[in-house]
């Protein structure tokens, strides 16, 4: 199935106002005595086109607005900014967006540092979720935030865990403060993001309101108002960090490497049975599978995902194609409605795994994630007992802030045992099928805690998609009108 793209051009600057120049330099504060107040007044009116998913070409006029800093006490503005757009008309047609949902989008991957900055347009640039919204009448906010490489002129890295959430939840807060100032209906916000975007926008979903992280958002002077958002947008996320090690064993573990050799079989194998014990703790459970088991968590995501998936796929081919594929992968039985095979059958489809043993947790120290763990000028830590045992001996103990520096970037978290009432509850969740950058039971895990909670689910696996798969933008457009009670 061909994945369908959305073209943008920028046609037009109709008309201009002064805005205020963005910080620099880290430690740059904001001058004035209102820094969070938005000034409705201050933006760049212009002019683009929009592509849609059925191939219609859309003009779209938009107010531009740049914020300098969404905080008070910005630790570096030039990554703790954000950009308003403001459809003003749609192909000729005025367009009144002050009630309007807002997509919240950051850009945000490899939880690398994401800067707004140097944008001067929402047309033009990658990003077709933001373009497909604003064609929609949407208020369309893209928030900068800092990320695990930034590091200062003393060798300090801060943008490390649990820096880019909490720049998230400040710029939500930076929103709501002003109601009635930004447009847009702030109670309906909704967030997307994809891979480490996706992690965080599930985690801003997840945690609203949470008290662990009021420290971090007074240090660098948020606005005092709610970071609990509407909906959570959320496209293969890399989440659930210290048990994703396991979850990839579990997973993907007897997949070879891409040049064809195999990952250590002995560590595969104790890390798959952790988690059997992760998964046994979280009692998650799911109708007609009762407790969800490392004995069943393979028929569950063939039944509620997988199979479901390939029979979308085939039934929306062509006959020819559909026949010609089916010919090419025998081990799918296709009875004109439903696809079926086995799990077996489906690792063997996939073919090579991406990561190596352990995948999150590094032996040498050198995946993002553990730079995300890193901390004052330590660059990268160990985060599970695993890896840090495997390397220091059976009495190594984790440093002390790590556990609490996971609860804060892990969305199961807040979603586990007591969960925040404050949370979400509405859910777009969506993953490609042969997306071995992490397990494909990170998204399934979280998608059956939230129907256990009773929240509104929408999860998809794209089949044969990969890692940032997305092929329903317009789809989840009209999904943030339905669920937001939203007409233009």
């Amino acid at each position: 199935m061909k994945r369908r793209a959305v073209v943008l051009g920028l046609t037009a600057a109709t008309a201009a106002v002064p805005t205020v120049a963005l910080a620099s330099s880290r430690h740059t504060a904001r001058s004035g005595s209102s820094p969070l107040v938005f000034d409705p007044a201050a933006h760049t009116e212009l002019t683009t086109t929009v592509t849609d998913a059925t191939g219609t070409v859309h003009t779209v006029t938009y107010r531009f607005h740049k914020v300098a800093a969404y905080v008070a006490k910005p630790v570096d503005a030039v990554y703790q900014s954000l950009n308003v757009s403001v459809p003003v008309s749609v192909d000729g047609a005025a367009v009144d967006a002050t009630d309007a949902p807002i997509l919240l989008a950051n850009s945000i991957g490899g939880y690398m540092p994401s800067s707004v900055a140097g944008n001067t347009g929402i047309g033009g640039r990658p990003g077709a979720r933001q373009q497909l919204a604003l064609a929609a009448g949407y208020v369309v906010v893209e928030p900068g935030a800092r990320g695990r490489t930034l590091v200062d002129a003393a060798g300090v890295y801060y943008g490390t865990a649990p820096a880019a959430i909490v720049d998230l939840k400040a710029a939500v807060r930076y929103l709501k403060f002003n109601k009635g100032r930004v447009p847009g209906d702030v109670e309906r916000i909704v967030s997307s993001g994809v891979s480490a975007g996706g992690a965080l926008s599930a985690l801003l979903g997840a945690s609203g309101d949470s008290p662990l992280y009021r420290p971090y958002l007074e240090e660098i002077g948020a606005a005092d108002a709610s970071d609990a958002i509407f909906a959570s947008g959320d496209w293969c996320p890399i989440t659930d960090l210290e048990h994703s090690d396991a979850g990839y064993e579990w997973c993907w573990g007897g997949n070879p490497l891409g040049n064809g050799s195999t990952v250590d079989p002995s560590l595969s194998k104790e890390l798959a049975a952790q988690y059997a014990d992760y998964l046994a703790d979280l009692k998650l459970r799911a109708r007609g599978y009762g407790t969800l088991t490392a004995r069943n968590l393979d028929d569950y995501l063939l039944e509620t995902f997988l199979q479901p998936s390939a029979a979308r796929y085939l039934a929306a081919l062509p006959d020819a194609e559909r026949t010609a594929y089916l010919s090419a992968h025998p081990f799918i039985t296709w009875d004109g409605t439903k696809a079926s095979f086995t799990w077996a059958d489906f690792l063997t489809h996939v073919g090579a795994r991406k990561k190596n043993v352990p995948s999150f947790d590094g032996f040498d120290l050198a995946t993002p994630e553990n730079n995300l763990f890193g901390t004052g000028t330590t660059k990268a830590r160990h985060f599970t007992l695993f890896s840090l045992r495997h390397e220091e001996g059976a009495g190594a103990r984790l440093d002390a802030d790590i556990p609490a520096k996971l609860a804060l970037m892990n969305p199961m978290h807040h979603l586990v045992g007591k969960a925040n009432p404050r949370r979400s509850k509405h859910w777009w969740i969506r993953v490609g099928t042969k997306d071995s950058d992490t397990s494909l039971s990170v998204v399934s895990n979280l998608h059956a805690r939230l129907k256990e909670l009773g929240d509104d689910v929408n999860t998809v696996y794209y089949w044969d998609g990969g890692h940032g798969a997305d092929d329903d933008p317009g789809d989840f457009i009209k999904w943030i009108g339905r669920v937001a009670g939203h007409k233009r």
